[in-house]
């Protein structure tokens, strides 16, 4: 296949590239250029280096070529090869419309054996992974759990005891009792794994509640790690190791308590009420609830949608089928990330990569279908709604209104334009998962906290 490039000399020329596909998803690519597809552009680049060189012995503008060619030939025939192929290998792929995976990977041992000093014609491959076409079902067949936490009574005094102490009063008692933290250090009885950390009341098992009550600073606690606490996350924080690592843990450990944490609640006043929303934001207990439960419901609704957004990947990942250059992948991330990543690194993240790049896909393909764009007006509103959140919500608007304008647009101009690209795929991202759950069946259900901490753990 001939391909013709315009370069900067508005000569025409033509080079001979070659598509061979091994497969719907992996191609090689062989790119031929004769000396005189790039011998012009050399010429020039040849004569634009004499006119401009300084060197001894010759008046400026009338070094000859001869010896520009000598001192800096093989160089420049690098330089201009490179770009023709840079250009015609990109242009060619455009032209085809040839959807890559990655970039081209370059023959790299081919690449090794070229004689710039006496050859004259070149030959480039280049191995490329490609998507396949593919086809998304999106229509109300498709069912995703739409998951809504309710707020008991039991729920919500649990959370206004919480904060209670978040903002009551810390003693040091030396006798602990039902409620108290302790810290101290836990200590590996046969091994090395040693931190100091606070237990929390909550953490431990209730057989083991048992032990710490009554329990001194000084006292020696031993017991079995895998036995103390309701989950490993606890000894995963004390200890400072991966929760793989802590969820493995077995045996024996001693916990030397330090310290006694109590905390006396404040009391139910204005002055609790102040700190907790702001001067005059409630007025009695009464308001303080509902103003409680409101906020942890807003909060849910929050960790609500992110599970959903959550859901829906993991749905048109699972259930979109998209042929994947699984070779030619592992080897652009290994070279692509030369001295960053290893093969084991590849190998470990393969899966989670792969389920990333199928829902890039998926929501490019959505967004090109049903034309969905984003205006500036949108990204500016983004910033703003951002920079409001930051600084207090909705109360700072009325602060900054005269200069909420001039914050949004410094903002998503500064780190050379990598702030504006983020809102703008964060924008992006929002519409099209807006537009997603309305072409859906979201599945309605009612659960309480627990119920839906358990199923987002799964």
């Amino acid at each position: 296949m001939r391909v013709f490039i315009y370069f900067s000399t508005l000569k025409l020329t033509a080079l001979d590239i070659t598509l061979d596909k091994k497969s719907s998803t992996e191609a090689s690519i062989k790119v031929t250029l004769k000396e005189s597809d790039y011998q012009p552009n050399v010429e020039e680049k040849v004569k634009d280096y004499a006119r401009k060189a300084n060197i001894k012995g010759f008046r400026p503008g009338k070094v000859p070529a001869s010896l520009i060619k000598k001192m800096y030939g093989k160089s420049i025939v690098v330089e201009e090869v490179n770009h023709i192929l840079s250009k015609s290998l990109s242009e060619y792929i455009k032209k085809e419309d040839i959807q890559l995976i990655g970039e081209p990977l370059p023959d790299m041992d081919k690449a090794a054996n070229i004689d710039w000093d006496n050859q004259k014609d070149f030959e480039f491959d280049y191995a490329i992974g490609m998507v396949d076409k593919f086809t998304y079902d999106l229509s109300k067949k498709q069912k995703v759990a739409s998951y809504t936490i309710e707020l008991d009574k039991k729920g919500l005094d649990e959370t206004i005891e919480n904060v209670r102490k978040q903002f009551g009063t810390t003693t040091n008692p030396e006798v602990s009792q039902e409620g108290d933290s302790f810290y101290g250090e836990l200590k590996q009885v046969d091994g090395d794994l040693s931190n100091e950390g606070l237990i929390n009341w909550d953490d431990l098992d209730k057989k083991e509640q048992k032990t710490f009550k009554g329990a001194k600073p000084g006292d020696v606690i031993e017991f079995n790690i895998e036995k103390a606490f309701k989950d490993h996350h606890t000894a995963a924080h004390l200890l400072e190791i991966g929760h793989d690592k802590a969820k493995e843990l077995k045996g024996k450990f001693q916990f030397t308590i330090k310290n006694i944490n109590r905390t006396e609640p404040a009391e139910m006043n204005q002055d609790f009420f102040d700190k907790v929303f702001g001067k005059g934001a409630v007025n009695n207990e009464e308001e303080f609830n509902n103003k409680v439960k409101q906020t942890v419901e807003e909060n849910y609704k929050r960790e609500t949608e992110y599970f959903l957004d959550h859901s829906l990947r993991e749905h048109f990942v699972k259930n979109t089928k998209i042929d994947i250059p699984e070779n030619f992948l592992k080897d652009w991330l290994l070279r692509s990330n030369e001295g960053k990543v290893t093969q084991e690194d590849v190998d470990r993240e393969f899966d989670e990569y792969v389920k990333s790049l199928k829902w890039d896909l998926i929501k490019n393909k959505v967004a090109e279908d049903n034309e969905i764009k984003v205006e500036n007006d949108e990204v500016v509103d983004k910033a703003k709604s951002m920079i409001l959140q930051q600084l207090g919500g909705p109360g700072a608007a009325e602060q900054l209104k005269d200069h909420l304008d001039s914050f949004a647009n410094n903002y998503l101009q500064a780190e050379n334009g990598q702030n504006y690209m983020k809102v703008y795929s964060e924008v992006r991202d929002e519409k099209i998962l807006s537009f997603i759950k309305e072409q859906v069946t979201l599945a309605e259900k009612k659960v309480d906290l627990e119920e839906f901490k358990k199923i987002a753990s799964n």
